[in-house]
Order: structure tokens, then sequence, then C-alpha cells
């Protein structure tokens, strides 16, 4: 959603709980939905373990549980109600959510979410994994992105990240969908 800044920061959130169990998810899990990275170049180092994730049939989309439901949502679910119920107004759809995780040495190419689900929704990171070799951009500029803390990514700016370091990148991400004006 294009907002008013490149990046808004929501504030501290409690991540433990989340990080500790996609930490503890086998390689399986990684691999077992593999739609980003088959239908989106720039996402080609990336791996995800989706919980939610919704069709292009804008604007009817339907928001499917996916493989890591199962698996995250016990933790998932109260990290996501807290930032809705501190930053957005209630009623709305969450359309996607999912750890992402980008290979040490990986990049993710400058790139702007074009589908309409992307120019709707609220794209917020909650970073579980991180370090100082990880570059994140939007329209040229560095973004860090600090554990601990969520935030809100204007996906209309093209955004890119770079990993230079030798250990992954992992972040929570969702888009929230307010519910029609």
């Amino acid at each position: 959603m294009k907002i008013e800044t490149s990046l808004r920061d929501l504030g501290e959130v409690s991540i433990t709980s989340l990080r500790d169990a996609i930490l503890a998810q086998d390689e399986m899990a990684w691999n077992e939905f593999d739609h980003r990275q088959r239908a989106y170049d720039v996402h080609h180092d990336t791996q995800s373990i989706v919980a939610l994730f919704c069709d292009n049939a804008w604007p009817d989309v339907t928001v499917s549980r996916m493989p890591g439901w199962t698996r995250i949502a016990a933790v998932a679910t109260p990290l996501m109600d807290e930032i809705i119920t501190r930053h957005y107004p209630p009623g709305g759809t969450i359309l996607r959510a999912m750890a992402a995780r980008l290979k040490a040495g990986g990049r993710i190419a400058p790139h702007i979410d074009a589908l309409p689900s992307f120019r709707a929704a609220h794209r917020i990171h909650a970073p579980l994994v991180t370090h100082p070799g990880v570059r994140f951009t939007i329209d040229g500029r560095p973004c860090p992105m600090v554990i601990g803390r969520a935030y809100e990514i204007n996906n209309q700016l093209p955004h890119s990240v770079l990993n230079t370091g030798s250990e992954d990148r992992i972040s929570f991400i969702f888009d929230y969908l307010p519910p029609a004006a």
C-alpha cells in the first residue's frame, strides 16, 4: 500500500514465541509451498513458510490456509492481532501471512508489488533473524529493521534486500486489508 513514508515504525512487538516456532521448523517446511519463488523471479533466493495466501481474483480474493498454518498460527495470530489492534481499523482481512527467509548471500532485486491486493493492503514486516550484513532499501534508501519491532513498508516504491552475511535473514510478513470504507 502506498503510505505517507517509505517505512513506518509500528513499535515494539513480542516475537520470541513466533521466532522460536519458526526456527524449530525442519528444512522441508521451507520448501513445501514455493509459489512465490516460481511466480516471481525476484524471490529466487528466498524460501517461505506460508500460513495464509490469497489468490489473484481481485477484488473477490479467496484466502486459503496453507501448510504452515497448522505449525505457526497459534503464535503468529497473536502478533498479527496485536499489530492490527494498535494501528489499523478492525474487521479487515489478513490476505497473506508467512515467514520469509532470504538465504545468506542472496538478494531480492528492486521491485514494486504490482498486484491490486498489494496496492490495497498494508504490508507489515516483523524481523525475526537479521544482522548487519542485511540491507533493506526502499526507493534506494537504506531502511534498517530491528528485531523486536514491526514495520509497515510502502511496497508501491521500489524495494530490495541484499544479504551479504553468512547467516540467513528471516522476517514474518503479513498483508492486512482494512474493511471497506
